[in-house]
């Protein structure tokens, strides 16, 4: 049985290979077109060096100048003495293209597009091959705006079913591909993805986590907690969401399902408007809970736009926190 290996490149492009319990990882990368930088094959020059970030491996003969004790005791692997014996995550330190690898880019077509408040869109598309598609849960692709050759990065809000998979897109008034859902969007037509990017997505779960949305921000953390439903967890896991105003709060009833099938999963939701009749107002710093971060020993995802994940730095400074891991994204507008 093969074993999945998701190759994270130094440009943010992710590419998923195939690996039999007999190829080491670099040939396995080779056969499939991806060539990871290396020299001897034998364990002697280190210049397959990777780091890798989950899963389970075997290692063959290598010499200490290659790969020091303390880098294999961190998680850095020689890849062509690297055997994979689980699926895992690895981080290459070379761009794609020096690899000779580029971002996928697949053909689908709309499905539906739902107005879900008046600053959020859902958008789901369908093809047969995006069965062929692979992400970590928590990445994004670059969808090109039909009609155009301009692109936007959105984060998935699911996982692959059927061939179908969806976005949450904050309606920008003017926005290229706003304007585009809005007013001009009709199932079945036409749009290309590239990806998957970015370094944001859910790691093995090791301890406690914390993920902390700020409005479509939501969407990774819904493609994660799909996957933890999936997979279980043994830890506690709690999310806060918060929005500007009530009509902004989006998919509380996919939480609350969540909520049911992960046993251990909670949330709450904030507004931080004014004018607000939600029983929990204020920023979501403001419900952080000393329960939430287990002196520490928590790892904390957080996605939103830049002020708020500015916030919270400045909340974990301020409060002397030091997580065991901090994983963030921003993300801004485009008009």
């Amino acid at each position: 049985m093969s074993h999945h290996i998701a190759l994270q490149f130094e440009d943010g492009v992710t590419r998923f290979i195939d690996a039999l319990p007999t190829e080491t990882v670099a040939d396995a990368a080779y056969r499939q077109g991806v060539n990871i930088p290396l020299d001897c094959r034998d364990g002697a020059c280190g210049t397959c060096k990777c780091f890798a970030e989950s899963g389970q491996f075997t290692m063959g003969d290598y010499i200490e100048d290659a790969l020091s004790e303390d880098e294999a005791a961190q998680g850095f692997v020689l890849t062509c003495q690297m055997r994979a014996t689980s699926n895992c995550v690895i981080q290459v330190p070379s761009s794609s293209s020096v690899c000779r690898t580029q971002q996928a880019s697949y053909e689908a077509k709309i499905r539906e597009v739902r107005q879900l408040s008046p600053s959020t869109i859902s958008l789901s598309i369908q093809s047969d091959t995006l069965n062929k598609l692979a992400f970590l849960p928590g990445q994004y692709v670059n969808l090109q705006v039909p009609g155009s050759t301009e692109t936007r990065a959105y984060s998935f809000s699911s996982l692959v079913h059927g061939g179908e998979v969806s976005f949450l897109i904050r309606n920008v008034p003017g926005g290229l591909m706003s304007s585009y859902l809005t007013g001009q969007a009709k199932p079945g037509e036409h749009i290309t993805l590239a990806g998957p990017l970015g370094s944001f997505y859910l790691r093995d779960i090791k301890r406690p986590l914390l993920m902390l949305a700020g409005g479509t921000g939501l969407a990774p953390f819904t493609t994660m907690l799909e996957k933890i439903a999936e997979l279980g967890s043994a830890h506690p896991l709690h999310l806060i969401y918060g929005v500007t105003n009530d009509a902004d709060l989006v998919e509380i009833d996919k939480l609350e399902a969540f909520a049911e099938r992960i046993p251990n999963f909670t949330f709450s939701a904030c507004v931080a408007g004014a004018e607000s009749s939600y029983p929990k107002k204020g920023y979501v710093t403001q419900h952080i809970e000393p329960a939430h971060l287990h002196e520490g020993n928590v790892d904390i995802y957080l996605c939103g736009p830049p002020p708020m994940v500015e916030a919270v730095n400045h909340f974990f400074r301020e409060k002397g926190i030091q997580p065991a891991s901090f994983h963030y994204e921003k993300f801004s507008a485009s008009a």
